[in-house]
């Protein structure tokens, strides 16, 4: 009956937790050069040295490992990648129009059979087979596909150039003939027969 009117369990919980937290913040004032106004500053410059980390970095992400798929689960032409490639461009969306033209860059090389149809093949995996049949191209394609992989895994954001980069590789490489090593082997064996002539 005395103790029908005692704060409960959540009550007392409640209380000592805001103790607790005065005790803190009092000792840490205390300890701070200029008592609470120093305290104030601290935190204040805490929390912008924290809010200019998030503003640059952006939103903290778990990072996939580098084994996820270049394309998604329904296949789509080279034609089709380009054309939502271009309708991101024109809405200023250019991590996902440098995601498409990627795409579109490796279904073309697809359809023209310098790499085979392969489920689950990485952006890198897809430049270095890509590399040995357009030996020219090597370095812009894992460029591209390093481009790929930083804004699709790796949270950051693309620009209007990383993406005009990558629509120009796929224009060059629409034009470029493959380097097919059985013609330089065909080349050397034509040579050996016509010097033994």
């Amino acid at each position: 009956m005395y103790h029908e009117n005692d704060p409960g369990l959540f009550q007392r919980a409640l209380k000592a937790f805001w103790d607790w937290l005065d005790r803190l913040l009092n000792s840490a004032a205390s300890a701070t050069p200029g008592g609470t106004v120093g305290l104030i500053v601290v935190v204040l410059f805490v929390v912008a040295v924290l809010a200019a980390l998030w503003w640059r970095l952006g939103t903290p992400r778990r990072q996939p490992t580098s084994t996820a798929s270049l394309f998604g689960d329904r296949p789509r032409s080279a034609a089709e990648h380009r054309a939502a490639a271009e309708a991101h461009a024109v809405q200023g969306h250019w991590t996902q129009a440098v995601q498409e033209r990627m795409r579109a860059i490796v279904r073309s090389l697809e359809e023209r059979t310098l790499l085979d149809h392969r489920p689950g093949r990485t952006a890198d995996e897809a430049a270095a087979e890509a590399g040995r049949a357009l030996p020219a191209h090597t370095n812009r394609l894992r460029a591209a596909a390093r481009e790929f992989d930083d804004v699709t895994y790796g949270g950051r954001r693309a620009t209007d150039e990383s993406y005009h980069r990558i629509a120009e590789l796929d224009r060059d490489l629409e034009r470029t003939r493959p380097a097919l090593a059985h013609s330089a082997t065909s080349t050397a064996h034509n040579t050996r027969q016509g010097a033994a002539q």
